[in-house]
């Protein structure tokens, strides 16, 4: 893909990704990004044991992909934490945009990783806090 290579120039060691399990999530979960109220996110430690290099640093770019492939947006990591499920507290799940309290988090994430491979209330979380370094929604290459 042209405009994947291009943004790895621009955004050298960038690692590609995708929002949610779903078209319908991904895009809701751009827009979010896209309107300041999503600046973090997170998936199952155990995602990153096969994907190493997947594993969020802090200060790398990182390009989120529609559900379709292309690029939708580049964000960079400002922050790691190793936590487990039950222990994030309602600032840091906030940080996600999805929901208004920490009950409705717990209640959607939990949906979540069930979903995709497996849910327990002691799981280690990757999370990762992150900044919008740039929307290519209408970027031409």
């Amino acid at each position: 893909m042209a405009e994947t290579e291009e943004l790895q120039n621009t955004y050298p060691g960038a690692g590609t990704f995708q929002f949610g399990d779903s078209a319908e999530m991904c895009e809701r979960l751009i827009q979010l990004v896209r309107k300041g109220r999503k600046t973090a996110t997170c998936g199952a430690a155990s995602d990153f044991a096969d994907e190493p290099e997947a594993m969020p640093v802090v200060g790398r770019c990182d390009i989120a992909a529609n559900w379709d492939g292309t690029p939708a947006l580049v964000i960079r990591t400002t922050a790691v934490h190793e936590i487990r499920f039950c222990d994030v507290p309602e600032e840091l799940a906030l940080k996600e945009g999805e929901n208004d309290a920490l009950v409705g988090w717990r209640k959607d994430h939990k949906a979540f990783f069930k979903r995709n491979g497996g849910y327990d209330p002691e799981m280690l979380l990757i999370f990762e806090e992150f900044e919008l370094v740039e929307d290519l929604d209408g970027r031409a290459l």
